[in-house]
């Protein structure tokens, strides 16, 4: 798997996740209970990850989407 997404804003990752989902990409949040770590303030960032053979579209779809990868 590799890492397509990394933020801390709450919205970003299920939207992402709908709209890959949505193309047939799978995904998977990694960091999702790391608020307890960090008193549910938010500084950690949670990372959003999709197979190696899906890296390429999945970027192109977010950019679509206007959804900022970072790449």
């Amino acid at each position: 798997m590799k890492e397509l997404l990394r933020t801390t804003d709450p919205t970003i990752i299920p939207w992402a996740t709908a709209i890959l989902n949505g193309e047939g990409i799978e995904t998977f949040e990694l960091d999702v209970h790391m608020s307890v770590l960090d008193g549910s303030m938010g500084i950690l960032p949670r990372r959003l990850m999709v197979l190696d053979r899906d890296l390429f579209i999945a970027r192109a779809v977010l950019k679509d989407n206007e959804i900022p990868t970072g790449q």
